[in-house]
């Protein structure tokens, strides 16, 4: 397929800027992935989700927090530079996508703050991306809340005055380089309503990295490669997913992270034979899904892996009839926008 082929309109002004003053008062599109006899979708709000699953459902999790992952700070020779971090490789070291990348090279050292953080520069990777190692004194997470900045999509132009709004209620796990923003909709109080009505609800960590945001520069999607991004899942929500495949009950992930995860860990009867590593899967249609039977999911952006994994799941067709019904509707979109489900 083509990269086109996933192409949409969307007006500037439905790009959200900035959150819903509530989480869950975003609006909630339920796209079925078989049409039937009923309206092909539903105009819901997210708090509705609880009258949207059934008792039985396993509803999973990526509980990734972002890192303030952006460093703004001088090379040796005064000039800016900017890294941004993607994931750990090992202890104090790195993968960054540096900018500008071509003065960014092996041997030479990069400051932050004023010395209360240094990067030295071990290796030249492709497409911008550096392998760093850390120098600097006390606890590096501290360092890092101190120096670094939220980094934000570059679509939000607005600033964000509650960085938390960036950060899904239950992220505990810290690796990621941007939000797992399916989860942003999600309350305390809406999470145990879903419990008291018997949906099952359980974890899982995918860090977020370049796999899940770079950009589809090929023409033909099968020449797109992944980055890779690292997963764990937990004894106890495997034991979970596995019991409810096993009994017919649905699996639905919460947005593209977890369903990846899921994914990539099952064997080909859906079990989970892995329970951690990284993953390189790249989802297009045509794509057998061994585990998840449902997704919670933003809107995605047009040429995405993530439209393209969406696709998959819904078809193409009713996915890019939905985004048009969306943007009719006036839904707002991205990151900090609405929500689908699908189911």
């Amino acid at each position: 397929m083509k990269t086109g082929d996933f192409w949409y309109e969307l007006p500037k002004e439905l790009i959200a800027q900035t959150p819903l003053e509530r989480r869950d008062a975003s609006r909630l599109l339920v796209i079925p992935k078989e049409r039937g006899h009923g309206p092909a979708f539903q105009h819901r709000r997210f708090s509705d989700l609880p009258e949207l699953l059934r008792p039985g459902d396993c509803l999973v999790l990526n509980n990734s927090r972002v890192l303030p992952a952006r460093l703004t700070g001088t090379r040796a020779g005064g000039g800016a530079v900017e890294l941004l971090l993607l994931r750990e490789c090992a202890a104090d070291c790195w993968e960054a996508l540096a900018r500008p990348a071509k003065r960014v090279r092996p041997g030479g050292r990069l400051t932050f703050g004023e010395g209360r953080l240094y990067a030295d520069v071990l290796e030249a990777r492709d497409e911008g991306i550096r392998l760093v190692r850390f120098v600097y004194d006390g606890i590096f997470l501290e360092r890092l809340a101190e120096l670094g900045e939220m980094p934000l999509p570059p679509y939000i132009t607005e600033k964000l005055e509650d960085p938390e709004r960036y950060q899904t209620v239950y992220a505990s796990e810290n690796g990621s380089a941007a939000a797992p923003t399916a989860g942003l909709h999600f309350t305390f109080e809406l999470l145990d309503t879903l419990r008291r009505r018997g949906v099952g609800v359980c974890e899982l960590t995918l860090h977020v990295g370049l796999g899940t945001f770079r950009p589809v520069q090929a023409e033909n999607i099968e020449d797109h490669a992944m980055h890779s991004e690292a997963y764990v899942i937990p004894d106890e929500t495997a034991r979970c997913v596995e019991a409810a495949k096993r009994e017919g009950r649905r699996v639905i992930a919460v947005g593209t992270t977890a369903c990846r995860a899921l994914e990539s860990a099952a064997d080909e009867d859906g079990k989970l034979a892995r329970r951690s590593g990284g993953t390189k899967l790249f989802i297009t249609p045509g794509y057998r899904f061994r585990v998840i039977d449902g997704l919670v999911t933003n809107f995605h952006l047009p040429e995405s892996t993530l439209l393209m994994l969406v696709s998959a799941l819904a078809g193409r067709e009713r996915v890019l009839a939905a985004y048009e019904e969306a943007v009719r509707e006036r839904y707002r979109f991205f990151s900090l926008g609405d929500c689908c489900l699908i189911v």
